[in-house]
């Protein structure tokens, strides 16, 4: 019999267990997350020296390229899920070619988007809004850099596999090197070479191809040492894309909540929409952060269902959740706090920092409900609730999208705006705390 004094010691030290395994996977998988925006970063920073209309174009082929890269996230949140699963079973042959199957079909999502952007990139940069001056450069930029939306898709697939095989590193070191790459081949393409923004987005291309290249040798080394085969497999893409098409679902709706929620800031008015954007790129940020633990959750719970451990994937997403919950309050604090210098980093203009200020406020207020839903949606990932997640982020919408567009009638302001982005995340937060205490979605085996 275990005594009432030995119980809380065994109770303590699973904890500390599932601290170490939630922090090792979820500060380098933060690092890799913050990376990636720094790529559009150092390339405005070097394209603003060029001209307006030059920064002007690269702004409205960015949008685009981002929105046709983020649509397929789910490359590597499928991929990590059924990867884990098959690690915690013990099968690494198995799980690598299920990654492979995922690269596969990154493949050839990559090069279906390249043919389609490629001869309708004029009439998209139409689409977008951009001036006469602006949309040869955003065109120009378009056409090339979508050669790099194929590598783009691998290294999202390929991360996916190391994240499965609870290997967060690797991403981190290859994302900064990634990103340094990025930034010398623009200076030296566009100022060097003088190609000018045609310079940059062959960089660019250049930096994703490289990155792409060294996850497949990564990968590929793992294969042959594990003996999976590297050919594809029809079956196993399939399969992919059938796991991965509910959680595209998911995407889409997210991305609806955001663009209705920056239109109807739009509708308020020049200093409410600048102010809005501010708080947005701060809001991501903020995103990343507790990102990081979902990603932790992907790969843990994924590896706990696999081995036939449910207690364990019980015990795991319950400390991740306080985790979550943790990081939220701490996140808001320093958004409260930092508030009054962040805001003039990015505007002068009293009117819009007025706007700001106090939906910064309830940005920080909604801070540990984002941790926990951040958390349980990858706990949900991690156990390949793909359905679920689509369904439940369908039912957010609909709560959402009528209350947002009410805003502008009722005369509701900035504040008005996130108070309905708080409530869409409190929606979430209600449907995937429900879904957790139901327990429908443990599930194990290596496959569900």
């Amino acid at each position: 019999m275990v005594s009432m004094t030995q119980a809380p010691a065994a109770t303590k030290a699973a904890r500390r267990q599932h601290d170490r395994e939630i922090i090792a996977l979820a500060v380098p998988a933060f690092g890799a997350l913050v990376a990636e925006p720094l790529f559009v970063m150092a390339d405005s920073a070097i394209v603003g020296h060029l001209g307006t209309a030059q920064l002007a174009g690269l702004g409205v082929a960015s949008a685009l390229l981002t929105t046709a890269v983020s649509v397929f996230v789910f490359l590597a949140y499928a991929t990590t899920a059924a990867v884990a699963r098959r690690v915690g079973a013990g099968d690494l042959q198995s799980a690598i070619r299920q990654g492979m199957d995922g690269i596969w079909l990154a493949l050839l999502l990559g090069v279906a988007v390249v043919a389609v952007v490629l001869p309708t990139a004029p009439a998209l940069v139409e689409l977008f809004g951009a001036s006469d001056t602006a949309a040869p450069y955003a065109i120009t930029y378009l056409r090339i850099s979508s050669l790099g939306i194929p590598p783009m898709l691998v290294v999202l697939a390929s991360t996916g596999v190391l994240r499965g095989l609870q290997d967060t590193k690797t991403p981190l070191y290859v994302a900064i090197g990634g990103f340094i790459a990025n930034g010398v081949l623009n200076v030296g393409l566009v100022y060097g070479a003088g190609l000018g923004i045609a310079g940059s987005a062959w960089g660019t291309v250049i930096a994703q191809c490289a990155m792409a290249a060294v996850y497949l040798f990564v990968v590929v080394r793992g294969a042959r040492r594990h003996g999976a085969s590297l050919r594809p497999d029809a079956a196993g893409i399939k399969a992919c894309a059938q796991a991965g098409a509910p959680l595209l679902v998911r995407t889409l709706s997210l991305r609806a909540i955001l663009m209705i929620a920056t239109a109807v800031a739009a509708r308020l008015g020049d200093a409410d929409v600048a102010a809005h954007q501010i708080i947005l790129s701060l809001w991501s940020l903020l995103a990343f952060a507790l990102d990081a633990i979902a990603i932790a959750g992907q790969a843990i719970i994924g590896r706990y269902l696999g081995a036939n451990d449910p207690q364990r994937a019980r015990d795991v997403c319950r400390r991740m959740v306080q985790w979550g919950i943790a990081s939220g309050v701490v996140l808001g604090g320093l958004v409260v706090l930092a508030r009054p210098l962040f805001i003039p980093l990015f505007t002068s203009d009293s009117v819009v920092q007025d706007a700001a200020l106090p939906a910064l406020v309830v940005v920080a207020i909604s801070q540990p409900i984002c941790g926990i839903v951040y958390v349980l949606d990858g706990v949900l990932m991690g156990a390949g609730d793909g359905p679920y997640l689509a369904w439940a982020m369908l039912a957010t919408l609909a709560v959402f999208a009528p209350v947002a567009l009410l805003v502008p009638v009722f005369g509701g302001g900035l504040t008005a705006v996130w108070g309905a982005m708080t409530l869409m995340m409190a929606v979430r937060m209600v449907t995937l705390w429900l879904r957790m205490r139901s327990g429908h979605w443990i599930v194990t085996g290596a496959t569900r």
